[in-house]
C-alpha cells in the first residue's frame, strides 16, 4: 500500500493533548508478549527522545519567540508520546532484561537496515556496527545468567542468536577513527536519510540508558561491563551521527525527523501483533502527520523551499523486525576482523588502534572478557544461543 504522509491530514494539534487517564497505559506482559513488540517499543522510545532533544536544540538556536512557541507546542505532545511508548515497558522487568532487549533491537534493527540500505558506504557502516552490538548482546547475556540465574532465550525467544561477535575489547578505537564521511544531502536516496536517523536515534538511546543505569548495580562486574559498553555506545553515536550531512538546514532536519516518525509509526502499525499496542501506533501516526505538516510549513517559511524536494514521494516499504540470522552469520564469517582507519575500514591493526588498545586496557583483560571468564568459572561454560549451528568463525567456537 502506497502512503504519502504529505497528502494525509492527521489530528489537529489542539486536539492531541491527553489527560492522565489516557497517558496511564497498561504495560506489556514480558512473559507472553512478542519479543518484537518490545523491540518496536524500545525503538520508538529512542525515536521520540531524539525528536524531543532535537526540538530543544533548535529552540536554543533561534531568536524568534514565535518559532520557540510553535516548537514548544509540538514538543509537549512529543513528550506525551514518549511517556506512553516507554511506559509500555513493564516495571517487573529488570534493568538487565531491558538491556538485553535493547541489544536485540540494535542487532535486528541495524541488520535489517544494512540489508535494505541502497548506498554501499552507508551499508558498510551498518554492517560494521551490527557485529559490535551482536557481541554486546552475548556479553550481557552471560552477565544475566550470572546475576539473575536466567537465560537470555527467555527474552530474545530464539529470534536472535546469542554468540560472540567482533570481540568487545577491540571496539575501543582512537576517537578520530569513529568519524565517517557523511552522505550528500542533495544526491542521497531519501531512504538513506531515514535509515541514518533511525539507527542514530536507537544508538543514542542505548548510550543514554547505559550511562544512567550502569552505576545502579552493586555487583562490580556489572558496573564495569556497563561502563565499558557505555563508552562503546558513545563511539557508535559518533559513528552514526557523522553519516548525516551537516549541510542540512535546521528546517530540513526538522522535516526529516517528523517524516521518519510517520514512517516508523506506519511501519509498526502495519506489523504489530498486539492489538492494544497497534492502536497506540495508529494514534501516534495520526498525531505525527500533523507534526509533519507543521514542520513543512516552517520549512517553507524559513527555508523558502518545498519539503517535497527532499522527501520521498511516498513512504518506503515498512521497516520490519524479523530474524536476520543468515545475514548476521555471513557478516560474522567475513567481517569479524575489521577495524576503522580514518573514514574507512581496514583488516590490520594500525598504530593509532594499537596505542588506544594499550592505553585503555593497560595490559589487563577488560570487563567484557572478565564476564565470560567469571561465567565459565561459575557454570563451567559460557552462555550461547546458537540455533543455526556452530559459530561461522572457527576461532570463535566454544572450546576452540
Amino acid at each position: 500500500m502506497t502512503f504519502n504522509p504529505l497528502e494525509q491530514r492527521g489530528i489537529p494539534l489542539d486536539r492531541q493533548l491527553r489527560n492522565w487517564r489516557e497517558l496511564n497505559v497498561e504495560p506489556i506482559d514480558p512473559d507472553h508478549c512478542d519479543p518484537y513488540t518490545r523491540c518496536r517499543i524500545i525503538t520508538m522510545n529512542g525515536i521520540e527522545v531524539e525528536a524531543i532533544m532535537f526540538s530543544h536544540q533548535l529552540a536554543r538556536h533561534t531568536v524568534d519567540p514565535e518559532i520557540k512557541r510553535q516548537l514548544a507546542r509540538t514538543r509537549y505532545i512529543e513528550a506525551q508520546q514518549q511517556k506512553v511508548v516507554n511506559w509500555l515497558l513493564p516495571g517487573v522487568s529488570s534493568v538487565l532484561e531491558t538491556t538485553i532487549a535493547y541489544e536485540q533491537v540494535a542487532v535486528d534493527l541495524t541488520a535489517w537496515i544494512a540489508r535494505m540500505e541502497p548506498d554501499p558506504y552507508l551499508k558498510q557502516a551498518y554492517q560494521f556496527g551490527v557485529l559490535e552490538d551482536f557481541d554486546h548482546l552475548y556479553r550481557y547475556a552471560n552477565l544475566y545468567e550470572m546475576i539473575e540465574h536466567r537465560k537470555a532465550e527467555s527474552i530474545v525467544d530464539g529470534l536472535t542468536e546469542v554468540m560472540p561477535g567482533r570481540p568487545t575489547k577491540y571496539h575501543h578505537r582512537n576517537p578520530v577513527d569513529n568519524v565517517r564521511d557523511p552522505y550528500d544531502r542533495t544526491r542521497t536516496d531519501p531512504l538513506s536519510k531515514l535509515h541514518a536517523l533511525t539507527v542514530l536515534s536507537a544508538e543514542q538511546q542505548t548510550m543514554n540508558f547505559y550511562m544512567n543505569t550502569g552505576p545502579t548495580y552493586m555487583e562490580p562486574i556489572a558496573r564495569q561491563l556497563y561502563q565499558e559498553i557505555g563508552l562503546i555506545e558513545e563511539e557508535h553515536v559518533t559513528h552514526y551521527e557523522s553519516l548525516v550531512d551537516p549541510g542540512e538546514t535546521w528546517w530540513e532536519q526538522l522535516v526529516n525527523h517528523e517524516y521518519n516518525e510517520c514512517y516508523l509509526y506506519h511501519s509498526f502499525m502495519e506489523q504489530e501483533s498486539d492489538p492494544r499496542v497497534k492502536a497506540i501506533w495508529e494514534l501516534h501516526l495520526n498525531m505525527e502527520l500533523e507534526h509533519l505538516h507543521i514542520a513543512c510549513d516552517l520549512m517553507r517559511r524559513h527555508d523558502g523551499r518545498d519539503p517535497a524536494e527532499i522527501l520521498a514521494p511516498q513512504l518506503p516499504n515498512v521497516l520490519t523486525f524479523e530474524p536476520n540470522k543468515a545475514y548476521l552469520r555471513e557478516l560474522l564469517d567475513t567481517q569479524m576482523d575489521l577495524t576503522t582507519l580514518g573514514a574507512g575500514y581496514v583488516r590490520d591493526a594500525h598504530e593509532r588502534f594499537e596505542q588506544m588498545q594499550e592505553q585503555i586496557h593497560g595490559g589487563e583483560q577488560p570487563p567484557s572478557e572478565q564476564v565470560i571468564t567469571q561465567h565459565d568459572a561459575m557454570f563451567g561454560r559460557e552462555y550461547r544461543l546458537e540455533t543455526e549451528g556452530e559459530h561461522p568463525d572457527p576461532a570463535m567456537r566454544e572450546n576452540s
